[in-house]
């Protein structure tokens, strides 16, 4: 008898990435590691609704991320969707066209850090988010997993809906997961105090995203 054919996986990776820094690239890797998806896709928000003031441009953040995920062990893949979108940037709309782009057999995978698990309840129509993928947290100094610390509804979730690595990878949505051990604890808004003061923050974010941002003079006069 045929062995059933195998799913494809695709991880996927939003954030503001302004600027992106190596806490980004760490989380994609321990899911990679994890889950050894097909595709890993990253996608720069465009206008997230509970962020404001975005300081690098939609073109700069996309060359950002170019280079911070340059050379991963998965094919990579910038989706600009979000920036291409003129209203507000909703998860719930991405993951809707992605799993109409991608049809209804794929895995879609979307990576979060534990910071955003904690306001999870607050996103537009979260609840829905596993209709379309499995969604997989991974905890950082700071934001604990356990009960007390996560809203319930949320915990409930993922306490109901636990899954491992390989019915994730197995399925095509509904799953949720809570992986530990990923200790980084990155501020961006720090980052971006760093640079304006002129200090390299050579540590927190990719010498190719370094160099750029030091190229083009980014976060100076913010």
């Amino acid at each position: 008898m045929r062995a059933p054919a195998a799913r494809r996986c695709v991880a996927v990776l939003g954030g503001s990435f302004d600027p992106v820094h190596t806490g980004h690239v760490l989380l994609a890797e321990h899911f990679v590691q994890l889950l050894q998806p097909d595709e890993l896709r990253v996608i720069p928000a465009g206008n997230p609704w509970q962020k404001h003031g975005l300081q690098a441009t939609p073109a700069d953040r996309v060359e950002m991320v170019r280079r911070a995920f340059d050379g991963q062990r998965v094919p990579v893949y910038i989706d600009e969707q979000e920036i291409r979108r003129t209203s507000a940037t909703y998860t719930i709309d991405t993951l809707r066209a992605l799993r109409a782009e991608l049809g209804a057999e794929v895995s879609i995978v979307f990576l979060m850090g534990a910071d955003q698990l904690l306001h999870l309840d607050t996103w537009q129509h979260w609840q829905e988010l596993f209709d379309y993928a499995h969604l997989c947290a991974a905890s950082r100094p700071g934001f604990d997993l356990e009960e007390a610390h996560v809203p319930p509804a949320v915990m409930e979730q993922f306490t109901r809906r636990g899954g491992n690595p390989q019915e994730i990878r197995s399925t095509a949505h509904g799953y949720g997961y809570l992986a530990s051990g990923l200790a980084v604890d990155i501020s961006s808004t720090e980052i971006r105090a760093q640079l304006q003061r002129g200090t390299r923050p050579d540590s927190l974010i990719p010498a190719g995203v370094l160099d750029y941002i030091e190229q083009q003079h980014l976060y100076r006069n913010q």
